[in-house]
């Protein structure tokens, strides 16, 4: 969950480095090492936002390594005195640990093999360098080349600053890739495959999806002759102060949401009124599952423990309640092809639909961000909360949460003597001093529906808030459309991942993303449209690194289509970038990015053998059994 904002950029302190950077280069010209930066502020509940001046690329700058920089130089030992020397600070490069050899330059320091070592300032640094390190500060951070093949001899500097050794372009493919999975739907009735993929910013990860086909009787559903039909759903969880919440629905909100749409439907087909119960009880069955499941983490939690009390039990079963996720929930009715999405939250759910004529992709949105800075969900907080002023401040529940609807979070729903009650006799905190008439946040999604045309290769792109603070709604179909002509270019004949594209599939012009512009709507910017979205503003941590619209900076290197929209995202085309944010570790990459999950649906005319199997060209290895989706 995004808990983070720009904060003001540290224009002194880059200033000072700067002018100590250029007074060190005219001393020491010799001595310049290729070294990239770039910098970034984000920090949890804050309300300082602005964005800060500097590129998403890593441009390479050469300078000369100064007493900020130089001080994270790790040591070079040589035979001799016996003693070890720490290169002087204002000229070196980073160095690698002398556990082994170390290879340099004639005029180098020394390997540690025993051969006399020479003065410091005859380093030379190799201009295309194989190894970059990553120093870490609060605000910035910083790669520049490793001297030697060994590993690093320090994981901090003298500043306290954290120093890793950045991945290579290959290992941080295979991290983006550990978690993807694509399963091929061989069912013949309106969806082909879908590719998901997860990557953690946060340890452990707070993260989490499901994915389940239910095959749906004559009995229960309107088939129109047919022997059954299938309700196919997809979720995504962005879970915040912790894990336990999306944990939670990852195991049974899908459940929940099948039984109330079971109780609906064997309604409507006893009214016999309709083949198909109407839209509005499909839309209140899917609430009623998301206000049911929270009420029974939130509120029967608490009576479940007045009757029996214990530090034990309370520990088990309030965790989902204090800590809290948002919700995103994907229903597909085969039989009436109508997609519905729940939201609660602001995951963000986006439909691809291709222009039959130029061949490119509509970017249409089928939710909306439910956040304080939504004009209407701020309307509707101060609507049932009259005369609380800070109900909403600086664009947060009670100043604090971002999300207006949620699951969990229950010291924004429970009472103050209930948690008064909780704190004094198992855990928790003080009640926020501005509670007054509590819930404050729901449960119950906006749920919108959209009819679904298969044949003419309709998908919907799902993910949390991580990927739509990095990219715009028409860059991620525009990317999913550019990955789609890619595949369909490389797929051989009669590949049953693939066989499915070249039934709809038209190419657009080259070197530009396949979508139409226009209808942006993102997490910053003015609202331009009645569900209250956000239009015309870049995302949030691309007005953090002054990203400039330009299409070239994009990749196609994945056969996931999630991860491909993750690796993109990322930096894509700048490899010095993907690797340094997937180089960060927790705690210090939350400042840069969020927890990622992105699920993306393809809608066609496949085979229908009744099975759906693991796509292995676009999944990794499996971890044991993989089970069938029904």
């Amino acid at each position: 969950m995004r808990r983070v904002a720009v904060l003001a950029f540290r224009t002194a302190r880059r200033s000072a480095l700067r002018k100590l950077v250029n007074k060190s280069s005219l001393s020491t010209p010799n001595h310049a090492v290729t070294f990239a930066q770039s910098s970034a502020i984000v920090r949890r509940y804050s309300s300082s936002r602005q964005p800060l001046q500097a590129s998403m690329r890593l441009p390479k700058i050469p300078i000369a390594f100064v007493g900020t920089l130089g001080a994270i130089s790790a040591w070079y030992a040589y035979k001799g005195n016996g003693t070890q020397h720490l290169l002087n600070q204002s000229t070196s490069p980073l160095s690698a640990s002398p556990s082994r050899s170390v290879s340099t330059s004639p005029d180098s320091i020394q390997s540690p093999t025993g051969t006399e070592s020479t003065s410091a300032a005859s380093v030379t640094v190799p201009q295309e360098p194989n190894r970059k390190a990553l120093v870490v500060d609060n605000d910035q951070f910083f790669t520049g080349p490793i001297v030697g093949d060994g590993p690093l001899a320090k994981d901090t500097d003298d500043f306290g600053r954290k120093v890793l050794e950045m991945m290579t372009p290959e290992q941080a493919t295979e991290r983006m890739r550990k978690n993807e999975q694509s399963f091929l739907v061989n069912r013949g009735r309106g969806v082909v495959r879908y590719d998901v993929v997860q990557l953690p910013s946060n340890d452990p990860i707070e993260d989490d999806h499901s994915e389940k086909v239910v095959e749906v009787p004559n009995s229960i559903a309107a088939t129109d002759g047919q022997n059954s039909s299938d309700w196919m759903f997809w979720a995504v969880f962005d879970g915040h102060s912790g894990w336990t919440t999306s944990a939670k629905l990852k195991q049974v909100l899908i459940s929940f949401a099948a039984r109330e749409l079971n109780t609906t439907y064997k309604a409507a087909l006893s009214n016999g009124k309709s083949p198909f119960p109407p839209p509005a009880a499909i839309d209140a069955a899917l609430k009623s599952a998301f206000v049911k499941l929270d009420n029974e983490i939130c509120l029967e939690s608490v009576n479940k423990l007045n009757k029996n009390p214990s530090k034990r039990l309370a520990a088990e079963i309030l965790a989902p309640a204090l800590s809290g996720s948002c919700a995103l929930l994907s229903f597909y009715d085969s039989q009436s092809k109508t997609l519905r999405v729940a939201c609660t939250g602001d995951s963000r759910a986006v439909l691809g639909r291709r222009n039959q004529q130029t061949g490119k992709w509509f970017a249409t949105p089928l939710s909306e961000d439910q956040t304080g800075s939504n004009p209407n969900e701020e309307a509707r907080m101060r609507a049932e909360h009259p005369g609380e002023d800070h109900v909403i401040r600086a664009g947060r529940v009670l100043g604090n949460l971002e999300p207006t609807r949620a699951f969990g979070d229950a010291f924004y729903k429970w009472s103050r003597e209930t948690q008064d009650r909780i704190k004094k006799h198992w855990f928790g905190r003080t009640p926020h001093n501005l509670l007054k008439t509590p819930p404050y946040v729901t449960a119950e999604p906006v749920v919108t529906s959209t009819k679904i045309d298969p044949a003419k290769g309709d998908f919907v792109v799902m993910a949390t808030d991580g990927l739509w603070e990095m990219l715009t709604n028409e860059e991620v179909i525009g990317l999913v459309g550019q990955w789609i002509e890619q595949q369909d270019k490389t797929s051989t004949s009669g590949s049953s991942s693939t066989a499915w594209l070249s039934s709809w599939f038209k190419s657009a012009a080259p070197s530009t993303l396949p979508v139409e512009k226009g209808g942006n709507m993102d997490k910053t910017g003015r609202v331009d449209n009645d569900r209250g979205q956000k239009v015309g503003e870049k995302p949030i941590r691309q007005q953090q690194w002054a990203v400039t619209e330009n299409n070239s900076r994009f990749v196609v290197e994945d056969k996931n289509a999630a991860t491909h929209l993750v690796r993109n995202a990322l930096g894509g085309r700048d490899r010095d970038m993907v690797c340094a944010l997937l180089t960060l570790p927790s705690p210090y990459s939350r400042r840069y990015r969020d927890d990622l999950t992105v699920e993306v649906i393809f809608f066609g005319e496949g085979e229908s053998t009744g099975a759906v199997v693991l796509n292995p060209d676009a999944s990794a290895p499996p971890q044991g059994e993989v089970k069938a989706k029904l």
